[in-house]
């Protein structure tokens, strides 16, 4: 007896979320050109030493807050779906009890840091007002829960504009204004990561208010509140872990290496996270789709959605990976002579982000069907990645191998990690499903072996030539390839024109 065909996506669900992908995509794009102006103000006025000490600072502020935030990136969908129904009022009410827990907790983790912040700061502080980094702990937070209850109503613009436009933008401007302004260079770049936070909140808060209002007849519910803590705990620990296994290298390089070690890290890192950004442009929109079809128990359409969205991520990723990792070593000169150092822990992250990209939509299922397993697995997952970053990072210094082997070593500690971490993930969820869900084609091997013939031809001329005429050649070897023999009539939905008209603003 013949098995039957998998089904293939639901049209709809298909058209709604390539077009929200579609425009975080282009935010993707808008964060590329903010991003760039940042790196070359803080690697070249502030230096590897002081842009060291900043990232080792983010790691706990980020964690923290993701904590604070108690998972509703994705988690609202599903509060959503289940508890108001049509009642838009009811949804209001549902975001603002998620607003109120975020801002409690937040207040209670700032005011811990402000008392102990020593792990913060492993390598000290660059200047006085670096500890107010903790203020943007309750920012960063509540904005999470405002974009997300946009994107429930499929509103992925507002997340384009607080992301990619005005939190990149503002931290680029502010890092050259304060850089200048007597009394704050030392912590310039503290006090422009607290702006660009701030901003973003303001971006994101004018839209949802339009949306959805003021609550009515709303008052906190401890019991119901405490009920939702419970709930979200899976959910928070996944994502933490995910954002943590992007984080735990710089925090173990500030403790095991120089401030300078961690600035070249961190540069390098700035550049191959523009990959990770983009695989998260289609979480928003992805999560609206699927607990849809979760209520109404259809695991095939899920199964195709995650093939589907998933081998999009991959053949754009390993595009920006070839385009940045072959010429790595004019990418990293870039920023000046001594991040040339990095080029080895460019490659492996922007490897990374390739193979990871399987993990993150699997997750995107586990975290509504297989909340604790999920979470187990992380936890095992980033148990792996510490100790293998501790391990190969104090091999490089007992041999004497020097700073940028050392930031090589936590970059490829996490690409075993995330390796792993798909691997593991996808069989979990193929066997909930019971339809395959892997992302591989065999065209992404010959698009990417073409692409390296050609950027590696490139490597022998000038950097210049290499960076202006080299990385277009590559990027176009790639698309052409990928384009003629790895997308399909179903996938090339991702590049029409709109085909889900934006929903109405409504007051509530």
């Amino acid at each position: 007896m013949t098995t039957p065909a998998a089904a293939p996506p639901d049209t709809d669900d298909l058209a709604t979320i390539a077009d929200g992908g579609r425009k975080n995509t282009l935010g993707f794009v808008i964060r590329l050109v903010a991003r760039i102006p940042f790196l070359v103000i803080a690697t070249r006025l502030y230096g590897a030493e002081s842009l060291g000490r900043f990232a080792s600072a983010l790691v706990l502020i980020e964690i923290v807050a993701l904590i604070c935030s108690l998972g509703e990136k994705r988690g609202l969908a599903q509060r959503l779906s289940e508890g108001a129904g049509e009642n838009r009022a009811a949804e209001t009410n549902l975001v603002y009890d998620g607003i109120l827990l975020a801002l409690l907790y937040s207040a209670v983790a700032a005011a811990v840091l402000l008392v102990f912040p020593e792990p913060m700061f492993p390598n000290g502080m660059n200047g006085a007002w670096d500890i107010w980094l903790v203020a943007t702990i309750p920012a960063f937070a509540v904005t999470e829960i405002l974009l997300a209850a946009q994107a429930y109503r499929f509103d992925i613009a507002t997340t384009v504009r607080a992301r990619a436009i005005i939190e990149p933008w503002t931290i680029s401007i502010g890092a050259g204004v304060f850089f200048y302004l007597p009394g704050t260079r030392e912590s310039g770049l503290a006090l422009a990561f607290i702006a660009s936070i701030y901003a973003g909140l303001l971006t994101a808060l004018w839209p949802f208010l339009r949306s959805y209002g003021l609550p009515k007849n709303w008052q906190p519910r401890p019991g119901a509140m405490l009920a939702m803590s419970a709930r979200a705990f899976p959910l928070v620990g996944a994502d933490a872990i995910e954002r943590g296994t992007r984080l735990l290298d710089i925090f173990i390089l500030g403790l095991f290496a120089p401030p300078s070690a961690v600035g070249i890290y961190y540069a390098a890192q700035q550049i191959a996270s523009l990959p990770q950004k983009l695989k998260t442009s289609f979480e928003p929109i992805l999560s609206p789709v699927i607990t849809k079809n979760l209520r109404i128990g259809n695991m095939e359409a899920i199964a195709a959605q995650v093939r589907q969205v998933g081998f999009w991520i991959i053949a754009v990723q390993l595009g920006i990976a070839l385009v940045l990792g072959v010429p790595g070593e004019a990418v990293m000169g870039l920023w000046g002579p001594d991040y040339v150092a990095g080029t080895a822990a460019l490659a492996f992250l922007l490897a990374a982000e390739v193979v990871a990209s399987m993990a993150v939509v699997s997750e995107s299922v586990l975290v509504y069907i297989a909340r604790k397993r999920n979470l187990a697995i992380s936890v095992g997952i980033i148990a792996l990645q510490a100790g293998l970053t501790v391990a190969l990072i104090e091999a490089a210094g007992r041999f004497g191998l020097g700073k940028g082997y050392e930031a090589a070593a936590a970059a490829g500690a996490l690409m075993i990690a995330l390796a792993t971490s798909s691997l593991v993930k996808a069989l979990l969820l193929k066997h909930l499903l019971g339809a395959p869900v892997s992302n591989w084609r065999w065209p992404l091997a010959h698009a990417a072996a073409a692409a390296v013939v050609v950027g590696y031809a490139f490597t022998w001329l000038p950097e210049w030539i290499e960076l202006l005429i080299g990385v277009p050649a590559v990027l176009g070897t790639y698309a052409f390839i990928i384009w003629r023999r790895g997308f399909d009539d179903a996938d090339k939905v991702l590049f029409r024109k709109q085909v889900v008209p934006d929903p109405e603003p409504e007051l509530s």
